[in-house]
Parts: structure tokens; C-alpha cells; sequence
């Protein structure tokens, strides 16, 4: 009997195209956190991160650290808005580390920032969910066909019950629904 796997294909190559995909959806939403602490540097930094490795810089222990970073930000801030443009860009910075691996979880490293970036904008719209969903198919439009090619690897998401499970859930499918 043939062992499963759950292994999939993934190269440094695909993920810097995610990576720096992921970046131009973080920084969509990065005014909002810096409109709210602007001498909080640590989304940013971690958008600047991912972006240096998405141009061919190494994966290092740093960008960890500058996603991690951006991550304690988003738990720090105190303003729902601002917490999800931070975690979108850790989010961003966390997609160098995608696992070669066909789990449904994973595809938030593939489409977190997006949909962390839609729920900041439409957060700092009032809860305007068409904001949310402008932002999705911006995201959508622009996602690599790396993204779709990992995607359509891994189990797709479900809607879930949350805003946030809902705006991944549409990030996911449209890029699988996606005609390249």
C-alpha cells in the first residue's frame, strides 16, 4: 500500500511571489495602524522585511522576528482597525514561511494578509463590508499564479462564522476561481 503524503510543491521562487503580493496587500490597510501610533514602526518594518526577501534577499531568523513583531503590535494597539492592518503585515512577513504541506490551515500564510488588510479597511470604514469586499477583489485581481498554484495544493477554506473567516474564505476562493 502506497504511504500518503500531505506534502506539496513549494519553492523559494513561489514564495517570494507571495511574499511580495502579500506586502502589497498589507500595505493597503498600513495607514490605518500608522494614522493610530505613528512611532510604532513594527508593521511597516515587517512589510519592509517580506519585501527584501520577496527581491531575493534570504529567508532569515530576522524576518521572524519582524513578523512576530508586527504581530505583538496588532495585540498592543487597542483599536480593532489598527490591530488588523498590523496583523496583515505579519501576515505578509509570515508568508516566506509557508509549509510545503496540504493543510487548510496553511492557506492563511497564502491569503491572511489580504484578508487581514480587507478587514482593517472595512473596520476603519464603519463595518462597511462593501469597503471589505473592494479590497478582496483588488487582492484577487492582483494575486500571483504562484498563489493559485499552491492553493489549488491544499484543501480550500470554508466560510466560517467570523467576518475574518469569511473575507479568507472569498481571498481563497476567488484565487482558486481565478482563470490565468
Amino acid at each position: 500500500m502506497k504511504e500518503r503524503t500531505n506534502q506539496i510543491e513549494l519553492n523559494m521562487e513561489q514564495l517570494r511571489a507571495i511574499g511580495s503580493w502579500a506586502a502589497d496587500c498589507a500595505e493597503r490597510a498600513l495607514s490605518i495602524y500608522e494614522d493610530r501610533d505613528g512611532s510604532d514602526l513594527r508593521p511597516r518594518e515587517a512589510i519592509e522585511g517580506i519585501r527584501v526577501f520577496a527581491n531575493g534577499g534570504k529567508r532569515t531568523a530576522q524576518l521572524r522576528k519582524l513578523a512576530l513583531a508586527a504581530f505583538y503590535a496588532a495585540r498592543e494597539i487597542g483599536d480593532e482597525a489598527a490591530a488588523a492592518a498590523a496583523r496583515a503585515a505579519c501576515l505578509a512577513a509570515s508568508s516566506a514561511y509557508t509549509h510545503p504541506l496540504a493543510d487548510v490551515d496553511l492557506t492563511k500564510h497564502i491569503v491572511g494578509a489580504a484578508a487581514y488588510a480587507a478587514l482593517a479597511i472595512e473596520l476603519d470604514q464603519g463595518g462597511d463590508e462593501q469597503r471589505g469586499e473592494e479590497v478582496v477583489k483588488w487582492a484577487v485581481e492582483h494575486a500571483p499564479t504562484e498563489a493559485r498554484e499552491i492553493l489549488m495544493q491544499m484543501p480550500p477554506r470554508t466560510q466560517g462564522k467570523s467576518r475574518l473567516d469569511r473575507l479568507t474564505y472569498e481571498v481563497d476562493a476567488g484565487i482558486r476561481g481565478k482563470i490565468i
